[in-house]
């Protein structure tokens, strides 16, 4: 009988020492060599035993934050971040402590879209990026740069984890990651010398309804619900923000950049509100209403044939957004796009385009670009017309390089891609000029007498549309109209 009791006791002791011994867990986006956000009170957050008492110690300021874990082992806490530096540690721990190392203070984003988002510094295969090989090997001079890419992951419920690991800023890491993402962020790293955290969650080919959760897509109203409904496999609604978005919604964050939407491209009017109701739910998801989002606008590409509007539909739905959401900016792309890649091979100058956004709007850089010229009015003096823009210097005193260019070495270079149409609503190409000392453009077509309508780089494809600014911001498509387009 004692020996029974005894290895009863014996086994109970066993029991209680492995629960006592276990180490809490962590997500894998919370791990050695990653970034924090800098200035704030950031997540930290895992598993542990039920009802765990759960104590996280920072080492750039030695406070001990304590939690306890839910019934299901689940916990979180915030913890005080300060200036940016490092490397730190972090110390988690249930009773056996869990050290994180090589963390940094500093700005975290999130890089989501589909395949001109995923495309690697390395480029796809057939399809290089520009100035890929310049920035893997420059990779070591950017030792406050980590990466996170979310790992695919395809689920019709929410899951806590994904597959993915932080790295540091090598010839190898810099390949591998995303080149849109990439040079975004060294240009931050560069511009406000602290360390860049970057965790990049795209797919190739994917609609933006899989990234919405499918509580937010119910919620939006005036859409063909059975269009996305029909959707199956990684395009099905919300199984990417299942697999990909919520294990990493609680990584605190500065903003998010998007360069998504072609595989919306036919449905325009709809992408509108899913876009602006997929910001809203994510802005939700990472608690902050305010947070930025940048978006590319996407680059010419025949889609079908290089005359029809299928594109320049979608692009006007993209700055709808901009416009009707609040701290939503747009970069223009319609410089670098090719006519037989849906890959443009320029993704520093779209990762630097957004860059141009956040740090002037969030971060107070001056001195730099201000984003692409938009449409601001038109006037008609007979068969001229005159249009004006926005994001453009109106005198000579303070142009700081958000004026036209018009000259190229020996050559006056004259406004191209317009179109003229009179009430009959055809649009004939426009004959043009820039205004005389002033940020404007005059067009006029003799074969339209009483203009009312003006379109600018409005085809999939428009080979000679060449109007930019002097600091290389091309003007954004537009048009006047309203009228119906179709796009087959």
């Amino acid at each position: 009988m004692n020996t029974l009791r005894t290895k009863i006791m014996l086994a109970a002791l066993a029991l209680t020492t492995l629960a006592t011994s276990a180490k809490v867990t962590l997500p894998s986006v919370m791990g050695d060599n990653m970034v924090l956000q800098r200035d704030t009170h950031v997540n930290i957050w895992g598993k542990a035993a039920p009802k765990a008492r759960v104590t996280v110690t920072p080492s750039w300021d030695g406070q001990t934050y304590t939690t306890t874990a839910d019934n299901d082992g689940h916990w979180t806490t915030k913890v005080a971040t300060g200036n940016a530096g490092g490397p730190y540690t972090l110390t988690i721990s249930d009773g056996q402590p869990v050290v994180l190392e090589n963390i940094l203070l500093g700005e975290v984003w999130i890089c989501g879209g589909q395949s001109n988002m995923e495309m690697q510094v390395h480029g796809f295969m057939h399809q290089p990026v520009a100035g890929g090989l310049e920035a893997i090997l420059d990779a070591p001079s950017h030792p406050g740069m980590r990466f996170f890419t979310v790992g695919r992951s395809v689920s019709d419920t929410p899951l806590d984890d994904c597959k993915g690991q932080w790295l540091e800023s090598t010839p190898e890491a810099v390949a591998d990651f995303s080149a849109c993402a990439y040079f975004f962020g060294s240009l931050l790293n560069k511009m406000l010398g602290v360390p860049v955290g970057l965790i990049t969650s795209n797919w190739g080919g994917t609609c933006v309804e899989p990234w919405l959760s499918e509580a937010a897509f119910e919620a939006v109203e005036g859409v063909d619900k059975n269009i996305s409904r029909s959707r199956t496999g990684n395009q099905t609604v919300g199984h990417l923000y299942n697999g990909m978005i919520h294990p990493i919604e609680k990584h605190t964050a500065k903003g998010f950049i998007w360069y998504q939407g072609e595989s919306n491209i036919g449905h325009h009017d709809d992408y509108v509100k899913l876009l602006s109701a997929m910001i809203s739910d994510w802005r939700d998801k990472w608690g902050d209403r305010d947070m930025p989002f940048y978006m590319a606008q996407l680059a010419p590409y025949n889609y079908g044939g290089a005359e029809k509007m299928s594109l320049p539909m979608i692009i006007e739905a993209q700055y709808k957004v901009a416009a009707e959401v609040p701290n939503v900016g747009i970069a223009a792309t319609n410089d670098i796009g090719n006519p037989i890649c849906i890959h443009p091979s320029h993704k520093k100058e779209v990762g630097q385009r957004i860059a141009f956004l956040a740090l002037q709007r969030d971060y107070g850089v001056n001195g730099l670009p201000l984003p692409a010229p938009t449409y601001k009015s038109m006037s008609v003096d007979g068969n001229k017309v005159t249009l004006e823009f926005n994001n453009l210097a109106f005198d000579q005193d303070w142009w700081e390089g958000n004026a036209f260019h018009s000259y190229h070495d020996d050559r006056y270079i004259r406004p191209q891609g317009f179109e003229i149409a009179g009430e009959d609503r055809v649009f004939y190409p426009a004959t043009g000029s820039f205004g005389h000392g002033k940020n404007t453009i005059e067009l006029y077509s003799d074969s339209v007498p009483a203009p009312v309508a003006v379109r600018y780089c409005f085809h999939n494809y428009v080979p000679d549309a060449n109007v930019k600014t002097g600091l290389g911001q091309p003007l954004a498509p537009f048009r006047t109209d309203n009228w119906p387009v179709s796009i087959d």
